[in-house]
């Protein structure tokens, strides 16, 4: 008998049978971990009704100057605001040092749309809705316990500690915005 009819019939495994087993056991391996582990991290990403409410697209046509809209974006109300000449002037003449939260108008508007206001309608002190057109600078005025804003929605007086919040919003075109 020959040396590998001998390791054959001694119940030696041929070298490669061995390494091909080894190889395949790992494979099956690999894919069984892969085909637990895809749902399981699959099942930690956002429900696509809470990705639906991440953003929300507005047609800025529907806003005449001087008008504010009132959208919904994530259960607030967001107030779209589009000024006038006369509104502008006046939240960049504003002093900064007559304000309890100091904040450029320019930093609460994008650069070439300075029309455009955009804020989530809740008041920095308890968040209620601020009406809009009211208070004593012409911005809104918080009806439950008095705060004022002026045009850029910048607190002017009354218990709210900072400025009505400006989201994150991007133009998508002229007449487009997208906040979220």
């Amino acid at each position: 008998m020959s040396e590998p009819e001998n390791a054959a019939a001694a119940g030696h495994d041929d070298p490669s049978r061995r390494d091909f087993i080894y190889i395949a056991a790992g494979a099956a391996a690999v894919g069984t971990v892969g085909a637990i582990a895809v749902p399981l991290v699959a099942q930690m990403n956002p429900a696509a009704d809470t990705l639906a409410l991440a953003s929300t697209e507005f047609d800025l046509t529907k806003v005449q100057e001087g008008q504010q809209v009132v959208i919904k974006w994530r259960g607030k109300p967001v107030f779209i605001r589009s000024r006038n000449a006369t509104e502008i002037k006046a939240a960049e003449d504003t002093p900064l040092s007559e304000l309890k939260d100091p904040q450029t108008d320019a930093e609460r508007v994008k650069a070439g749309k300075e029309q455009w206001l955009i804020l989530v309608g809740s008041c920095t002190h308890l968040g209620c809705v601020p009406t809009f057109g009211a208070g004593d600078y012409g911005g809104w005025f918080c009806p439950c316990h008095g705060s004022h804003y002026d045009t850029s929605g910048r607190i002017r007086k009354g218990p709210a500690p900072t400025n009505l919040v400006v989201p994150e919003y991007d133009f998508l075109t002229d007449t487009r915005v997208k906040i979220g």
